[in-house]
C-alpha cells in the first residue's frame, strides 16, 4: 500500500519521468481545457437548449475525474514527509491549504452543493467551475513566476499603488470642487467622483465630460497621470518577471554545478534536475546551454590547474 501511495504521488506530481506520468498530465490538462470550452459553449443559449443533456453528462464525468484526482492527491500526499518531519498529516494539510488544493476543491464543490440543495439558486457558484483553468498552471510555471515576481517586487507595487491612492484623493477632490455644483447628478460627492476618476484611469474615459475650464485641465492631467502610472506598473511587472526568470536559471545552474562537482551525475541528481526543469518550464535548449557553459568552465579550470602544476 505504501509503494502504491508513493507511485500515485509521483505520477500526480510529475516526480517521475515516464510515459505514465506524461499521459496522466496530458489527460488531466485535456479534461480541464474541454471543461472550460464546455462552460463557454454552454453560455450560448441556443447550444444550451439543444445539448443540455450532453453538457450535463460531460460535467458529471469531469467532476468524477476531478474528485478522484483530489482524493488521490490528499491520500498520496501522506508520503511526502517522514514521521520525524511531520508525517502524513503535514503533507495532506500542506496540499489541502495550498493554492492548488483550493483550486481543486472549489472546482468540484459547486456540483455537490447543487446535489445537496437542489432547490437553492446556486448559479453564482458555477463561476467556480472556471477556476478549473488554473489547474493548468500546475503544468506551466508562468503563473507561478508572475506571482513570485510580484512578491519579490511588492515594495515597488506598494509604492505605485500609494501614488494611485494619493492621486485619486487629490484629483477627485479638485474635480468635485470644480464640477460638483455644475453637474451635481454626476459628481454629487467625493466618493462618487473617485469612482469616475478610477473609471477614467482604467478605461481612458469616465463617460462624462467636464464643462468648466478647470475641470478640463484636471481631466487632461488625469489622463497624463493614468499613462504615467500604467507605465510605472508595466515597467515594474516586466522587470520583476525578467528578474524571476534569471533567478530561476541561476538556481538551475547552481544545481547543475553541484551535480557535476564530483564529475558524476547520479540517477537521483538527474531526477532532481529533470524535476526542476519541469517546474521552471525550461526548454531543452536552455538546459543544454547552461550545462555546456558549466562544462566549459570546469574544463578551463582543469586546464588552468594543469598549467600551474606544470609550471
Amino acid at each position: 500500500m505504501k509503494s502504491l501511495q508513493t507511485r500515485i504521488y509521483e505520477l500526480l506530481e510529475g516526480s517521475v519521468h515516464n510515459n505514465a506520468a506524461r499521459y496522466c498530465e496530458i489527460f488531466i490538462a485535456s479534461v480541464v481545457v474541454l471543461n472550460v470550452l464546455a462552460i463557454i459553449l454552454e453560455s450560448v443559449h441556443e447550444l444550451h437548449e439543444a445539448y443540455a443533456m450532453y453538457f450535463h453528462i460531460f460535467d458529471v464525468a469531469s467532476v468524477m475525474v476531478f474528485t478522484a484526482e483530489y482524493v488521490l492527491r490528499v491520500w498520496s500526499y501522506g508520503v511526502k514527509y517522514q514521521v520525524g518531519e511531520g508525517g502524513a498529516w503535514r503533507g495532506r494539510k500542506e496540499y489541502v491549504f495550498s493554492f492548488y488544493g483550493f483550486i481543486d476543491f472549489f472546482g468540484t464543490v459547486p456540483f455537490y452543493l447543487q446535489l445537496l440543495m437542489p432547490g437553492l439558486d446556486l448559479r453564482f457558484l458555477r463561476l467556480f467551475r472556471l477556476m478549473r483553468i488554473f489547474k493548468l498552471s500546475r503544468y506551466n510555471s508562468a503563473l507561478t513566476d508572475l506571482i513570485e515576481a510580484v512578491r519579490y517586487e511588492r515594495d515597488s507595487f506598494t509604492s505605485a499603488l500609494f501614488l494611485l491612492m494619493i492621486s485619486c484623493l487629490l484629483c477627485s477632490s479638485l474635480i468635485y470642487i470644480a464640477e460638483g455644483h455644475l453637474q451635481p447628478e454626476v459628481f454629487p460627492s467625493i466618493p462618487a467622483t473617485m469612482k469616475w476618476y478610477l473609471l477614467t484611469i482604467i478605461s481612458g474615459w469616465g463617460n462624462v465630460d467636464p464643462v468648466s475650464v478647470f475641470g478640463v485641465v484636471l481631466v487632461v492631467l488625469t489622463q497624463v497621470l493614468a499613462i504615467a502610472l500604467a507605465a510605472i506598473l508595466t515597467g515594474v511587472v516586466a522587470t520583476a518577471y525578467t528578474t524571476q526568470v534569471e533567478r530561476r536559471e541561476v538556481l538551475y545552474e547552481t544545481q547543475i554545478r553541484e551535480a557535476l562537482a564530483d564529475g558524476i551525475v547520479t540517477e537521483e541528481e538527474q531526477m532532481k534536475l529533470e524535476t526542476m526543469k519541469r517546474q521552471f518550464g525550461m526548454s531543452d535548449e536552455q538546459v543544454e546551454a547552461i550545462a555546456r557553459q558549466v562544462r566549459e568552465e570546469k574544463l578551463q579550470q582543469a586546464q588552468q590547474t594543469q598549467h600551474r602544476f606544470a609550471a
